[in-house]
């Protein structure tokens, strides 16, 4: 399954001004870095995927629409999946893209 180009955009508009952001695609999926640490994507399986402080990842579960992010089978602490019915709308999409981008910066910039 190919990204959603349309969640790509939403994402893009509410990003765009920041010096900082880049694109890359990964994972199947269209990535926003921050100073080079990734902080959301477009998922290739659809919906978001979120960068967040591991310690926060169980409590965000019990938001609606999330999900822990796995890799190959394993669960990832500092990521989460927010399915395409969690990020419809601006106000639902903003959030989880302000997060992953705070987390990311508060990480140090990659060469």
């Amino acid at each position: 399954m190919a990204y959603d180009e349309d969640l790509a955009n939403r994402i893009r508009e509410l990003i765009a001004a920041d010096p900082d952001v880049t694109e890359m695609r990964m994972f199947g999926g269209l990535a926003f870095l921050v100073a080079g640490n990734m902080s959301v994507a477009a998922s290739g399986q659809g919906g978001l995927m979120v960068r967040v402080d591991p310690a926060q990842t169980d409590a965000l579960r019990t938001k609606p629409h999330t999900g822990r992010f796995e890799m190959r089978g394993r669960a990832m602490q500092g990521w989460l999946r927010v399915d395409p019915e969690g990020v419809r709308t601006k106000r639902q999409l903003e959030p989880w893209v302000r997060r992953g981008v705070t987390y990311a910066r508060s990480l140090a910039p990659k060469p």
